[in-house]
């Protein structure tokens, strides 16, 4: 089976240049607020340093996914998508070979708020997942509101007026963790297509390992990594509200 060229991972027009780097221990609020909003209009993601979250805890959210993902199939599809659901929420796989298709695994579900939580997509195993990821979400939540804070009063709004505009208290948190395991047939390696995210802001942790890209002034851009950040990618329902 052949893949165009051009559909496959290449960084021959890759850039040097990369997204901006926003201090969130910065005192001077006003000045960050001037910073978010700046990176999310020229750019739409940047990264953040020194954003509240431990690093410990980062490191156990990346251990549970990856122990999830290294478990048995028949475990794994203890907590799949439900076939002929309209739903997202699940374990989903695709680690066949299709033209146009990603070779990757996917583990979705809900985080936040308590009402929306269905359990049934929250692995048993490994023992220490839910633990984690709970702790990780009261985190990422307090972040996401900071984030969204600064944006609004950079725009001139109450520091409210975005969280709001997503549903307050009522925003649904998803919580989606990616696996893209060696490809046995390199050649026929996909990338992730270019897209946009329909939410309002993806809180992103990487492991380290090089892929993601944007795309800006019809260039693609390399998305460094760096240890101790979290990138945040700004998503179509900003431009909404």
């Amino acid at each position: 089976m052949e893949v165009e060229r051009d559909q496959r991972p290449h960084t021959a027009s890759l850039m040097a240049e990369t997204i901006p780097v926003v201090d969130l221990s910065n005192l001077d609020e006003e000045q960050v607020s001037r910073a978010v909003v700046k990176a999310s209009e020229e750019w739409g993601i940047f990264h953040v340093v020194n954003h509240g979250i431990p690093m410990d805890l980062i490191g156990r959210l990346k251990e549970v996914g990856a122990q999830f993902f290294h478990l048995p199939e028949k475990e794994k599809n203890a907590v799949a998508k439900q076939a002929g659901s309209k739903d997202f929420e699940g374990y989903t796989t695709n680690l066949k070979y299709v033209k146009g298709e990603v070779w990757t695994e996917n583990l979705f579900h809900r985080i936040w708020p308590p009402s929306c939580i269905n359990l049934t997509y929250w692995p048993n195993n490994p023992p220490q997942y839910r633990e984690v990821i709970a702790e990780y979400t009261k985190e990422t939540k307090k972040l996401s509101e900071r984030v969204l804070g600064y944006l609004s009063e950079g725009l001139g709004l109450p520091r409210e007026a975005l969280l709001q505009g997503l549903g307050g208290e009522s925003t649904e948190y998803v919580m989606r963790i990616n696996n893209y395991p060696p490809d046995p047939k390199p050649e026929l390696t996909l990338g992730v297509p270019e897209h946009t995210d329909i939410i309002g802001i993806a809180i992103i942790v990487t492991n380290g390992v090089s892929g993601l890209q944007i795309f800006k002034d019809d260039r693609w851009f390399d998305v460094h990594y760096i240890p101790t950040a979290i990138t945040v990618n700004i998503g179509d329902q900003i431009l909404v509200c």
